[in-house]
């Protein structure tokens, strides 16, 4: 049964927000509409129809509401702007990218436009859950609207309002995935449909992308270039508007990350592998703990290996962050910390307690099973730790010990006349050859390095380990090869990598000093490629013939 509109009163001393027509609030950001369509790049015809038609459809939705009452884009009209530049930059992210690249080069032609169509999407709605979770919208005579039904522009043109208030739901709590429920007022079926034709990964990750779900054995590039634009436009943002006031409340933009980093560190590094020797990550019956600041350091190499502007570098700031969040629960108003001490560990550690278990397992299946023992060492117990019993000196390494106390025996007394027997002496036992374990052949690049050219060379390198495949370079004389056709294989532009790879000196220089690229016979086929420098993969042997040649030419 259909219920009527709920009401609600508000003083009239609150002028509230002008029911402008969506032409005069475009007008008001026509100048990032205008980067929009050069970006694009297509026709007037196409832009209009496929582009400000979609602009056009998020600006009813969220007309002039702000993005925070006191943080980022919190003046008027604030969560247009973040749409529309988080949009902006993350469609011009999508030309360092090739989102299909192992598709033949026709099935590339036809997806490439609608992978950037999708990541303008993407970034365009980002923050439209904010919406329906942190604000509520009220007209002259009283009545809420509801964001899930219809956008805002519709609804006050309906209903005839020349003005409406906003107010701020106490503690709302960031839920990402509200704004798949506002997608269908933003994007027509139309669009959806060009997304979803001849492919079924468009669609997924950008829903993904919105809805804040992680893809964890699928790499979503279309939400790596989202994040990144989100955050430097809130960081430029920030830093634009010196007046303002407060704290970054729960659900502002640095929070999101630190979470982010800390799930993709429990579904990916081996180090945070919950409840295994020297892990991060330990789950008892007393709750979730994280070691810190070791946690805190991890978190840090990521995302600072994602590049994204803003985030807290010291593991002091990120506790305090994440405590105001709700993520980690303090100990006591004097401890931020808690004491543990894991069943694998020789002394007491230093850890963070997380509210819930779910924030670091969400997506991980199956969710990893509590130790039956409570970790938490309070000031003034006794060492958990079971006591070490003494040996005898009588007992041969590796002899079992009977579990119950034998009384003592008397001295046995020899016959007269019998003859002493020697010994038996066991024969001594063959010891198994050592043999030495076997050289991971791992990448060593500098931190500046740009992510998905990281990525791809890791991959690259790590099939020259035993068992990992069959080699995707080899060795030359002054270094490593590697084909430019691998990095287009993964989606990467090879003028980009070689770029990225250039800037940070990881190349051989050719003696000709020309074009950074070598032409070798690998496989038995003439191959353009690049030389990196031996310093920078760990456990590479360039005199050894352990691995594949590669003919110079």
């Amino acid at each position: 049964m259909v219920k009527p509109s709920s009401t609600r009163t508000f003083s009239s001393a609150d002028p509230g927000f002008a029911a402008l027509s969506i032409d005069e609030l475009l007008a008001a950001n026509a100048d990032i509409v205008a980067r929009i369509k050069l970006c694009y790049g297509v026709d007037r015809e196409s832009f209009e129809t496929d582009v400000l038609a979609l602009i056009r459809r998020y600006a009813a939705y969220v007309h002039l509401l702000p993005a925070t009452a006191d943080n980022y884009f919190s003046a008027p009209g604030g969560l247009l702007r973040l749409g529309l530049e988080a949009g902006f930059f993350s469609l011009q992210g999508t030309d360092a990218h090739i989102f299909s690249g192992r598709s033949t080069i026709t099935t590339r032609r036809l997806l490439e436009p609608r992978w950037r169509h999708a990541t303008f999407i993407a970034g365009l709605c980002c923050e439209v859950h904010r919406v329906l979770s942190h604000l509520i919208i009220t007209e002259s005579s009283g009545e809420i609207w509801s964001g899930y039904l219809q956008p805002l522009a519709d609804w006050l043109s309906a209903r005839g309002a020349t003005r409406y208030v906003i107010s701020w739901r106490p503690h709302a709590i960031e839920t990402r995935g509200l704004g798949i429920f506002a997608l269908p007022h933003v994007v027509s079926p139309e669009a959806m449909r060009y997304l979803s034709e001849d492919n079924t990964l468009i669609v997924a990750h950008l829903m993904a992308s919105i809805g804040g779900m992680p893809l964890y054995r699928d790499h979503n590039v279309l939400d790596d270039l989202v994040r990144r634009s989100l955050a430097l436009v809130i960081d430029r943002n920030l830093t634009a508007n010196t007046d303002r006031y407060g704290s970054p409340q729960f659900g502002s933009h640095l929070e999101r990350y630190l979470v982010d980093a800390l799930r993709r560190l429990a579904s990916s590094n081996s180090a945070w592998v919950c409840n295994h020797d020297k892990s991060r990550v330990w789950f008892g019956q007393d709750g979730l703990f994280l070691l810190w600041p070791n946690a805190a350091e991890d978190v840090h190499k990521l995302l600072e290996a994602d590049q994204l502007p803003g985030i807290p570098k010291a593991a002091e700031t990120m506790l305090k962050l994440l405590l105001a969040a709700g993520v980690f629960e303090a100990q006591d108003a004097a401890h931020s910390t808690w004491i543990i001490y894991p069943p694998s560990a020789k002394t007491v550690l230093e850890a963070v307690k997380l509210t819930s278990a779910a924030i670091l397992f969400a997506g991980i299946d199956p969710s990893p099973t509590a130790l039956d023992m409570k970790l938490v060492r309070r000031p003034g117990e006794p060492d958990p730790s079971p006591p070490t019993a003494a040996v005898p000196q009588s007992v041969r390494p590796g002899e079992q010990l009977s579990l119950i106390p034998s009384a003592a025996s008397p001295p046995a007394i020899k016959p007269a006349g019998e003859p002493s027997k020697k010994p038996l002496v066991p024969p001594p036992r063959e010891e198994p050859p050592v043999t030495a374990p076997p050289i991971s052949i791992t990448l060593q690049a500098p931190m500046r390095l740009n992510p998905a050219v990281r990525d791809a060379l890791a991959a690259v390198i790590h099939t020259l380990n035993d068992g990992a495949g069959p080699a995707q370079g080899g060795k030359v004389d002054h270094g490593f090869f590697v084909p430019l056709s691998e990095f287009e294989r993964r989606g990467l532009q090879p003028s980009m990598a070689l770029r990225a790879l250039a800037d940070v000196g990881m190349l051989i220089p050719t003696s000709s000093g020309g074009p950074p690229t070598n032409t070798c016979d690998f496989n038995g086929t003439p191959t353009v490629g690049v030389v990196l420098d031996p310093r920078f993969i760990a456990g590479f042997d360039l005199d050894g013939s352990a691995m594949q040649d590669a003919g110079e030419h």
